[in-house]
C-alpha cells in the first residue's frame, strides 16, 4: 500500500500547568477552585509554534510540493504534543484533587473537538453532494459516519488491505482518522492513569504502566509494518506509543526542567533537525511507522523537553515567533478545512488538480480556519456556559456526533441521481444464445450506445463493489505473499484441472472461467498475485525489486507441475518495469515469457495465453457518472489503449515459441477503428483504470469458450 499522509489533529486541549512535583515555575498553574475545576494555565508558545511547523509540513505534503514528501510525519509530532499537553492537565488535576474526574475530562474533549469537527463534516457532506464523485457518494457518507463514531482509522485499515481499492482517490473525510486514533487512546489512557494514581503510591513508579504500553505498541508497530502496512499506519495499537511518548514527557517535566541549559538546547536543535529530515527524506514508500517513526517522535519529544526548562533557548524563541504561533493557533482548523478543499475544490472549480492549485486551495483554507477559530472554537471553549457544566458538555458532544450520524444516514438514503438513456439489449443473454457469440459481440460493440442504458446491470454505483470469489476468498494474494492458498472452484472432484495463472489481469477472467468450469465439470484452480507478471523477470514494485513475486512464481509453477492440468490460462498486465534495464526490452521480455510458458507447457496439456486487455482512459466509471449521456467522451481510442506495445509483442512471441495458444481479447472490447465503448448492451465494460468489470467478463464466457474449443478442451 502507498501512504495516505494525513496529519493528526492539532490539539489545543489543555495547556500544561503544574503537572507534578518539581514542575518549572514558568509552567505552574494556579490552584484549583473549590469546585474542583482546573484553571487554565499559561500557553506554551513554543508548542504553538511546533504545531504551526507540523501542520505546515502536512499541508505542503498534501499539496504535492516536492521535497516535502514525508510531511505526513506531522501526525507523529501532533500525537506527541497531544499526549504531553493532555497528560499534563490530568496530572495537575490529580495532584491538586487526589483523583481524576473522567466526566470533566471528556467534557473538555467534547467542547474542544466536536464543534468544529461537526461543522467541517456537515459542510464537507454538502460539498460531496454538489461536486464529488456520484459513484463514491455512498462511500463518502459511510466515511462521514465512521468519522463521527471515531472509527475512521479502523475503516481505513480494513479497506487498505483491499487490492481493488488501492487506486481509488482518498476520501474527503479521510483526515478524521487521526482524531479517531487520539480518541481511542483517550478512552484508555485516563482510566490507566486513574488506576496508577490509585494503586501506585510512589510517584516515580506511576509512569510504569504507560511505559509498558508504549513498548508493546512500538513493538507491534514494527512487526505489523512488515506484514500489513495499512494496519501499521492506521491501527490504534501501532500508534499509541507516540501519544504515550508525549505522556511520559509530562511525567518527567520536573526532571527535564533541571537539565543543564546547554544540553536541552542542543536537544531542541537535534529535534527540529529530526523533524525536518523525516519530512524531506521520507516518502510514500517508506515503511511507516515502524522504526522510521522514531525520528519525528523523538524530534518532537526533544523540542518539548527543551521548553520545560525555566529559561527559553534559541530554538524555543524561534518557535515562539508570532507567524509560527499564529499558524499554530489555526492548526486544528487549518488541518480540518484544507483536506476537503483539496479533494473537492478542483471538481467545484472545474479544473484539474495540480501543485499550484493545491497550494492556492490550502492557502484559502486559512480563511475558514480563522473564522471558525473566532466564531466556533473559542466561544464554545472559553465563553460558553458548557465549560462550567461537564454533564451538559458531554451531552452536547454526544448531540453533535448524533447530528453527523443522522445526516450521514439520511444522505445515504438519498444518493444523487445518475441520468440514463433507453433500455439496451441484455449482453449476457444475447451472447449465451447466439450461434456465433464472437460475431454477435462484434456487432454489439460497433453499435454501442452513447448513453448509459436504463437497465445497466449491475448499476453503475455497484460495479466497483462487485467481487468475484477469488477476491472474496482472499485467493488473489497481495504484494507480500509468497504462496497462494488452496483455492479450488468448479467441480472439486473432477480430474479435468484448469489453472488460472498470473496477476490481477488474470484474476479478472475468473468469472468467465468459473462459468465454463461449472458447465463442463472442470476443477478450476486459481493462482494469481497482485502485479506479478507471467514473465520470469524481476520487476520493480514500490521502488524495490519485487522479490516476493519471484518467490511466488517459483512456488506457483511447482504447484502447476504437481496438478498436471488439462489447461492453463495465463495472463498479466503489460504495466511493469524491469529491475535491470536493457537495450533490447523486446528480446528480454520475450525470453522471460518463454521461460515460464515452456514450464507450463511441460506440466499442462494445453496453455492459452490471454494478452492484456486494452486499457480505458482514466476511470471510466467515474467518467460515466459525470457524463452519463455523453459516453463517447469516456471512450479510449484504441490506438492509445494498448498499455505497452513492446511488452505485448514480447508476450505474443514468448507464447508462440513455447507452443502456447495466443488469445487476443482486443476485438472483444474494441471495434476495428475508433474508440472502445465503455458500455456494451446492458453491461459496463470496465471496473477501473485497467481492469474489466466482473459482469462483462462473465458475459464473455461464450466468446472465451469459442477460443478454448480450438484447443479441444471443451468437448463440443
Amino acid at each position: 500500500m502507498t501512504h495516505t499522509p494525513t496529519a493528526s489533529r492539532p490539539q489545543r486541549d489543555t495547556a500544561p500547568g503544574r503537572q507534578a512535583t518539581g514542575l518549572p515555575r514558568r509552567l505552574r498553574g494556579h490552584r484549583v477552585s473549590r469546585s474542583g475545576r482546573t484553571p487554565k494555565a499559561a500557553l506554551r508558545r513554543d508548542i504553538q509554534g511546533l504545531r504551526g511547523l507540523a501542520v505546515t509540513l502536512v499541508v505542503l505534503a498534501h499539496a504535492g510540493v516536492p521535497y516535502v514528501t514525508g510531511g505526513y510525519t506531522g501526525v507523529d509530532v501532533f500525537f506527541v504534543i497531544s499526549g504531553f499537553l493532555i497528560t499534563s492537565g490530568l496530572l495537575k488535576e490529580a495532584e491538586h484533587t487526589g483523583s481524576l474526574s473522567l466526566r470533566r475530562f471528556y467534557a473538555r474533549r467534547a467542547v474542544r473537538i466536536l464543534p468544529l469537527a461537526t461543522l467541517v463534516a456537515l459542510v464537507t457532506m454538502v460539498g460531496c453532494r454538489l461536486f464529488a464523485s456520484k459513484i463514491r457518494y455512498t462511500e463518502f457518507m459511510h466515511d462521514a459516519l465512521a468519522g463521527a463514531l471515531y472509527v475512521m482509522n479502523i475503516d481505513l485499515a480494513v479497506s487498505g488491505t483491499d487490492y481493488l481499492n488501492e487506486g481509488s482517490a482518498p476520501s474527503p473525510f479521510q483526515h478524521f482518522w487521526s482524531l479517531s486514533v487520539e480518541e481511542q487512546f483517550y478512552l484508555l489512557w485516563p482510566l490507566l492513569l486513574l488506576a496508577s494514581w490509585t494503586f501506585i503510591r510512589r510517584p516515580a513508579l506511576r509512569a510504569l504502566p504507560l511505559g509498558a504500553l508504549c513498548l508493546v505498541s512500538y513493538a507491534q508497530g514494527v512487526q505489523v509494518a512488515e506484514t500489513s502496512p495499512s494496519w501499521a499506519y492506521f491501527g490504534p495499537h501501532t500508534r499509541q506509543w507516540e501519544l504515550g511518548a508525549g505522556s511520559l514527557l509530562a511525567f518527567g517535566a520536573g526532571a527535564l526542567a533541571r537539565l543543564p541549559r546547554g544540553v536541552s538546547a542542543v536537544g531542541a536543535w537535534l529535534g527540529l533537525s529530526g523533524i525536518a529530515a523525516s519530512a524531506v527524506l521520507y516518502d510514500d514508500d517508506t515503511p511507516f511507522p515502524g522504526h522510521f517513526a522514531l525520528l519525528p517522535v523523538l524530534g518532537a519529544a526533544l523540542v518539548i523537553a527543551d521548553g520545560c526548562h525555566p529559561s527559553a533557548s534559541a530554538a524555543s524563541r524561534l518557535l515562539a515567533v508570532r507567524p509560527a504561533t499564529w499558524v499554530g493557533d489555526l492548526s486544528y482548523g487549518w488541518y480540518l478545512w484544507h483536506w476537503p478543499l483539496l479533494l473537492i475544490g478542483p471538481a467545484a472549480l472545474g479544473r484539474p488538480a495540480g501543485t499550484w492549485l493545491n497550494l492556492a486551495l490550502c492557502a484559502a483554507a486559512l480563511l475558514p480556519a480563522w473564522v471558525s477559530l473566532h466564531l466556533v472554537e473559542n466561544p464554545v471553549r472559553f465563553r460558553g456556559p458548557l465549560r462550567r457544566k461537564p454533564a451538559a458538555a458531554v451531552a452536547f458532544g454526544l448531540g453533535l456526533s448524533a447530528t453527523v450520524v443522522s445526516a450521514a444516514l439520511v444522505a445515504t438514503s438519498f444518493p444523487p441521481p445518475i441520468s440514463s438513456a433507453v433500455r439496451a439489449r441484455g449482453l449476457n443473454e444475447t451472447l449465451a444464445t447466439a450461434q456465433d457469440p464472437r460475431s454477435r459481440l462484434t456487432g454489439l460493440i460497433a453499435t454501442a450506445a452513447t448513453g448509459l442504458p436504463r437497465n445497466l446491470t449491475p448499476p453503475l454505483t455497484d460495479i466497483k463493489k462487485k467481487r468475484s470469489a477469488v477476491y472474496r476468498d482472499s485467493c488473489h494474494v497481495n504484494y507480500t505473499a509468497t504462496r497462494s492458498p488452496d483455492c479450488v472452484y468448479g467441480d472439486r472432484t473432477s480430474d479435468k484441472v484448469v489453472v488460472l495463472y498470473g496477476d490481477s489481469h488474470a484474476a479478472q477472467w475468473f468469472p468467465a472461467l468459473e462459468k465454463l468450469s461449472r458447465r463442463y465439470g472442470w476443477k478450476l484452480v486459481s493462482l494469481t498475485k497482485s502485479s506479478c507478471k507471467t514473465a520470469d523477470i524481476t520487476i520493480v514494485n514500490s521502488h524495490r525489486p519485487y522479490e516476493a513475486c519471484d518467490t511466488w512464481r517459483k512456488e506457483a509453477l511447482k504447484r502447476v507441475e504437481r496438478l498436471h492440468p488439462m489447461l492453463v490460462v495465463a495472463s498479466s498486465s503489460e504495466a511493469a518495469t524491469s529491475v535491470r534495464p536493457t537495450r533490447d526490452p523486446l528480446r528480454e521480455w520475450a525470453a522471460g515469457y518463454e521461460r515460464v510458458y515452456r514450464q507450463l507447457a511441460r506440466a499442462a496439456d494445453h496453455v492459452a495465453v490471454l494478452l492484456d486487455n486494452p486499457w480505458p482512459k482514466d476511470d471510466p466509471v467515474e467518467c460515466a457518472a459525470s457524463r452519463p449521456l455523453r459516453l463517447r467522451g469516456c471512450e479510449p481510442d484504441q490506438r492509445d489503449a494498448i498499455k505497452d506495445p513492446t511488452r505485448r509483442e514480447a508476450n505474443r512471441q514468448g507464447a508462440r515459441r513455447a507452443g502456447a495458444a495466443v488469445v487476443d481479447p482486443k476485438p472483444w472490447l474494441c471495434p476495428p477503428s475508433g474508440g472502445c465503448p465503455v458500455a456494451v448492451g446492458d453491461t459496463f465494460v470496465y471496473r477501473d483504470e485497467s481492469h474489466l468489470a466482473e459482469s462483462y467478463v462473465e458475459a464473455l464466457a461464450p466468446v472465451l469458450r469459442q477460443e478454448l474449443r480450438k484447443l479441444g478442451v471443451t468437448g463440443d
